[in-house]
Order: structure tokens, then C-alpha cells, then sequence
């Protein structure tokens, strides 16, 4: 059985030698460059619609050049 997600868990790791932030929350998702608080977020209910957010948005420092 899985562990219900009640409450935001955040993880570090490095894109491109940067570090970035991930919050999972039972809201979506949320990626931000560290010590940051504006980044790129995506409700799961746009994720289950097949309509992400971050697919139409601009480009990003996380886009291959």
C-alpha cells in the first residue's frame, strides 16, 4: 500500500549544474531554480488532461538550447 501524500516533499538535484528544487504536494507539482520561489508548476489535474502547463509556456532555463 502507498503512503498517502498529505502534506509538500521537497527534493534537491542539479540540472545542467544548477541546483533546482521539486515540491510534490497533492496540489501538483513544482520545480524552481534553489533559493528561488518563482519556477514552473503543473496541477495534476492539468497532467491527467493531457494539457501540462509547462508544455505552452516559454521557453525556460530547463529547455536544451
Amino acid at each position: 500500500m502507498a503512503t498517502k501524500l498529505e502534506k509538500p516533499l521537497r527534493r534537491e538535484f542539479p540540472v545542467n549544474g544548477e541546483p533546482y528544487t521539486l515540491t510534490i504536494s497533492p496540489e501538483g507539482l513544482k520545480l524552481v531554480p534553489k533559493g528561488k520561489r518563482k519556477g514552473h508548476e503543473l496541477a495534476w489535474k492539468d497532467l491527467l488532461n493531457g494539457q501540462p502547463a509547462v508544455a505552452s509556456a516559454p521557453a525556460s532555463p530547463l529547455d536544451p538550447p
